[in-house]
């Protein structure tokens, strides 16, 4: 691809490389799908969503995880967003001759009741606004089901989402938790804050600061 500025290439490149090599806690697919969910929240879907496509699938990520991937980030990028970043992946599927969904996915249970969020979580935002708590429960519960991205693939995404959104009090607080549930380390977890400065160094920062004193809470609290 012809160069579109030279120092912003150098730049760039310096940046990949650190974070690459100086974040082994972190896989190449989870970089590649933190770097897609980055996307479709900042609405990325040029340039860098089609380079981060081709590097999701040469590190194992599928055509159906990828859509999984926007399924579930649909939850806090909203609806629009996802959508866009579905139209677009489906464009770069049909350019560049990539493998296409096999149309696995999962149960979406929309008609079903209750929720798999933490019961004082829901009485917590019951308590707040009854319908928004209803509008909770369904977006979870059509998610439940998902099994193309692990548990802690997800919780690293939310996590992501978090910092992109400075949602850095009780969601951050529930996706760490969660992360480190799936058996992620303190150091992963911060591994995935330090990552997501490639998005914006500053959000980054203040997330880094929130994520110590979540860890010193949730370290005392399990000692």
């Amino acid at each position: 691809m012809e160069s579109l500025d030279a120092v912003f290439d150098e730049m760039a490149a310096a940046t990949d490389r650190l974070l690459w090599n100086e974040i082994p806690e972190l896989s190449a697919r989870e970089k590649a799908l933190l770097c897609l969910t980055a996307d479709v929240c900042q609405q990325t879907l040029g340039l860098p969503f089609a380079q981060h496509v081709r590097m999701a699938a040469d590190s194992g990520v599928s055509a159906d995880d990828l859509r999984e991937l926007l399924r579930f980030v649909a939850y806090d990028s909203g609806y629009p967003a996802a959508l866009s970043a579905l139209a677009r992946l489906a464009e770069l599927e049909r350019e560049h001759d990539l493998p296409g969904p096999t149309g696995r996915g999962h149960e979406v249970n929309a008609d079903g009741t209750g929720s798999p969020l933490p019961a004082a979580m829901r009485q917590a935002v019951a308590a707040l606004d009854e319908p928004f708590s209803r509008y909770m429960d369904l977006q979870s519960r059509m998610r439940g089901g998902m099994r193309l991205l692990s548990v802690r693939e997800r919780a690293f995404v939310t996590m992501t989402v978090d910092v992109l959104y400075q949602t850095l009090e009780e969601s951050f607080r529930a996706h760490l938790t969660r992360a480190l549930g799936a058996g992620a380390t303190p150091e992963e977890a911060r591994a995935v804050v330090r990552f997501s400065a490639r998005f914006g160094m500053t959000k980054a920062w203040r997330a880094m600061h929130v994520l110590d004193t979540l860890l010193a809470e949730l370290t005392a609290t399990s000692a």
